[in-house]
């Protein structure tokens, strides 16, 4: 069976889930992932990725207490599942070995 595979903007998410904590809902995961990567990201497709990722059982949510800052509105919360954890260990791991004996300009460090 073919393990799944992680896309760029879904190891970003999810990174940004795990740098999150508690606090990981949807427009804070936008911010973090803006902030780091310098990158725009539209909250559309935000939301229709952490759905995916909700699909593939990466992630999971819940809805928050309603807050009066939010004029008594609830936050759906994300957080990270242990197969979203082995699917991103095994992307970095992966990356790992395509990068392993390469220089930071790209060139071979070895023949």
């Amino acid at each position: 069976m073919a393990t799944e595979t992680l896309g760029e903007f879904e190891q970003l998410i999810l990174l940004a889930i795990v740098h999150l904590g508690d606090a990981a809902y949807g427009a804070a995961i936008r911010r973090v992932i803006e902030g780091r990567t310098g990158r725009e990201v539209a909250i559309g497709a935000l939301y229709t990725a952490l759905e995916r990722l909700e699909r593939k059982r990466f992630v999971g949510s819940q809805m928050s207490a309603p807050t009066a800052e939010r004029g008594g509105r609830a936050r759906r919360q994300f957080e990270m599942r242990p197969a979203g954890a082995a699917a991103l260990k095994r992307s970095r791991d992966t990356l790992a070995r395509m990068w392993h004996g390469l220089s930071p300009d790209l060139r071979r460090t070895r023949g």
